[in-house]
């Protein structure tokens, strides 16, 4: 048995973890990152990148059908799902380097390639090593829950973990989960040519505001996607290639393959968090305002701390942890400012309070104001014309912005600027946006804030007519 010591212990090599090893080595910190499984973690291999790679496959073949409208003749758009694959590997190949185990050694980080356990509060055992650490760091991820549906462990079915080694393209394939994985994918997959049924046990989108969530599962409907709302899986039965699953309440949908789509599960089986003194919580390990688990030599970062879970969520905690393990500096994790995205066509974007949400928190002090996409001539141009922004704002304050339609993750990026540095709407009203461009579209959002307080009040228009006939 092997023993070291080091400043800063890192278990898990996806993004947070990478995130926090490599700030905290380039500070001067000797750090020590455990990897059991493919450093960049889901994110690289299994989540962000393959998914957005495939969305891209499904965008560009539905351009080739769809080609007319700009005075292009309309193509197949025939897809090789096989080669589709091949891109996605391709695109992950391309980013690896950025999360290698070489770079990361480079930076003088000692890596081992092993899962990690607790064996006292302050001791870590990875393989044949013991690593004593000052400061330890669980940011370990989350994996795709598979709910014991009756029936299921008899069936071959896919997650977010296998879908993209598939090489076969799926006739009909069924998803069970109707939130953003499944939608993106449903989308993706009906736009290289497969037949899709998504199967959702309460309302698709439904952690969205519904409002826009309608926008995005009526442009799916209308590109072939089956939505069955209502539909909780009770029961799962056949063969690969003749799959069915049956509701609760009777309905049966019948398909060629299955793909689980209905939430994930924080990776914590095989920490021992016992021996370490740490609490788990309901959805993970459970953590202070500033990431600290009830062991407080020992913190949990992104999917595992039990928030939200989005890799840019997991690089906000590593800066945040950083902060606090390096300098000694007081530093707490908040949410209000933390933007998310779902990437579909269109795409669909939140930051802060929804509507509802800042109805409740703030009633008849919140004012809610909107611009559509038909009114910007870049989305006339582009033909992308489909959905608007509406922003809730609180005393010349927006405490949160909802956007559906396209290149939404892009707009959505001002407005969780603004919350983050409790901007004003004066202030973003104030910018100035290039002609033509889909950002005006952030920009007319804040001038309809002042539209009323502008050319609808009778104090102003007495104020300029006084001018006009007084002022030389």
């Amino acid at each position: 048995m092997t023993r070291i010591k080091t400043d800063v212990l890192v278990i898990g090599a996806g993004s947070g973890g990478l995130s926090v090893a490599a700030g905290a080595s380039q500070m001067g910190a000797d750090v020590v990152l455990l990897e059991g499984h493919k450093m960049g973690g889901d994110c690289l291999n299994f989540g962000c990148v393959p998914s957005k790679a495939l969305i891209a496959t499904g965008k560009a073949a539905h351009a080739q059908r769809h080609g007319a409208q700009y005075g292009v003749a309309d193509a197949d758009g025939t897809v090789d799902y096989a080669a589709a694959k091949d891109h996605v590997a391709d695109v992950i190949a391309q980013i690896a380097p950025v999360d290698s185990q070489e770079r990361f050694e480079g930076f003088g980080i000692k890596v081992i390639r092993e899962y990690g356990r607790f064996i006292s509060p302050t001791e870590v055992q990875a393989g044949d090593t013991v690593i004593t650490a000052r400061r330890i760091v669980i940011a370990t991820g989350s994996s795709p829950l598979v709910p014991p549906i009756p029936g299921l462990n008899t069936v071959p079915y896919e997650t977010n973990e296998t879908l993209f080694e598939l090489r076969e393209t799926p006739e009909h394939l069924l998803i069970i989960g109707g939130g953003p994985i499944g939608m993106e994918m449903a989308q993706a997959h009906v736009r290289m040519g497969c037949k899709v049924t998504v199967i959702e046990g309460a309302k698709a989108l439904g952690k969205d505001d519904p409002e826009l969530a309608e926008v995005v599962l009526n442009s799916l409907r209308d590109e072939g996607v089956a939505i069955e709302e209502d539909a909780l899986a009770a029961q799962v039965r056949g063969t690969a290639g003749a799959i069915e699953v049956e509701a609760k309440d009777g309905r049966v949908f019948k398909g060629t393959h299955l793909l689980m789509a209905v939430g994930r599960k924080a990776n914590i089986g095989r920490l021992d968090l016992d021996k370490a003194g740490i609490a788990p919580a309901r959805n993970g390990i459970q953590v202070d305002a500033s990431l600290r688990t009830t062991n407080k030599k020992v913190y949990a970062i992104g999917d595992v701390a039990g928030g939200l879970q989005f890799t840019h969520v997991a690089g906000y905690h590593a800066g945040v942890i950083i902060r606090s393990m390096l300098f000694g500096l007081p530093s707490k994790a908040r949410t209000s400012h933390i933007p998310w995205a779902t990437y579909t066509d269109p795409e669909l974007a939140q930051v802060g309070l929804t509507e509802a949400e800042a109805k409740a928190r703030h009633g008849a002090k919140l004012e809610v104001v909107r611009f559509h996409y038909h009114h910007n001539d870049r989305a006339i141009a582009e033909r992308k014309t489909k959905g608007f922004i509406k922003v809730m704002v609180v005393k010349g304050r927006p405490v949160g912005a909802s956007i559906v339609g396209y290149q939404a993750g892009e707009l959505i990026n001002l407005w969780a600027l603004a919350l983050a540095n409790n901007m004003k709407m004066s202030q973003i009203a104030a910018m100035v946006a290039p002609y033509p461009t889909i950002g005006e579209i952030n920009k007319r959002a804040a001038g309809a804030y002042f539209t009323p307080r502008l050319f609808e009040s009778d104090l102003v228009k007495r104020l300029v007519g006084f001018v006009q006939r007084f002022v030389p």
